[in-house]
C-alpha cells in the first residue's frame, strides 16, 4: 500500500505523487483510489487501489538505479532485426512492464534506428511517449526538471554519433 507523497511509476503514463487517496462512486460502485498527480504535463491520474497489482504501479527508482539505466543506454548499439510489426509489438511489451530498464531500452532503440533509418509514425509515437515515460521518472527520482532530464538523454545520443 502506498501513502499521500509517494513517489509511483503508473506503466504506460509515467511517474507522479500520489496527492490523496479518495473514496469514490463510479459506475454505481464504490471504491477507493489513489489521485496522482503526473510532474510532466500536469494530469491527475485515479488508480483503483484494488487494481495496484494487477496495473503494476510501483515506487520510482533511487539515484544508484538511474545511474545504472544511463549507463546502459550509453552501452546500447541498434541491433534491431526484427521487422516492424514484431519490433512495435516487443518494444510495446517493454513499456507496459512498467521497468525502467525496458522503458530505457526502447528510447534508445527507438532513437538510434530514428537516425540510422527514420521512423514510422507508429514508432515515433512510441518513441515520444516511451520517453516522457523516462522523462518522467528521471524527474521525481533525482530532483531534476523535464528540460535536464531530456538533455541527459539527448546528450547520451549526441556522444554516440
Amino acid at each position: 500500500m502506498f501513502n499521500v507523497g509517494d513517489k509511483v511509476v503508473y506503466p504506460m503514463h509515467g511517474a507522479g505523487v500520489i496527492e490523496s487517496i479518495e473514496e469514490k462512486e463510479i459506475l454505481g460502485e464504490r471504491q477507493k483510489y489513489y489521485v496522482m498527480r503526473m510532474p510532466i504535463g500536469n494530469m491527475k491520474v485515479m488508480v483503483p487501489l484494488n487494481n495496484v497489482d494487477i496495473i503494476g504501479l510501483r515506487e520510482v527508482v533511487d539515484e544508484m538505479t538511474v545511474d545504472k539505466v544511463l549507463k546502459q543506454m550509453k552501452e546500447k548499439d541498434n541491433h534491431d532485426t526484427l521487422n516492424w510489426n514484431r519490433r512495435y509489438r516487443a518494444n510495446m511489451d517493454k513499456i507496459k512492464s512498467g521497468d525502467i530498464y525496458e522503458v530505457a531500452e526502447v528510447v534508445c532503440s527507438l532513437m538510434l534506428r530514428d537516425e540510422e533509418k527514420g521512423l514510422s509514425t507508429g514508432e515515433r509515437k512510441m518513441l515520444d511517449n516511451a520517453r516522457q515515460i523516462l522523462v518522467s521518472e528521471l524527474v521525481l527520482a533525482s530532483d531534476m526538471n523535464e528540460e535536464e532530464a531530456l538533455e541527459l538523454i539527448e546528450g547520451i545520443f549526441l556522444k554516440k554519433n
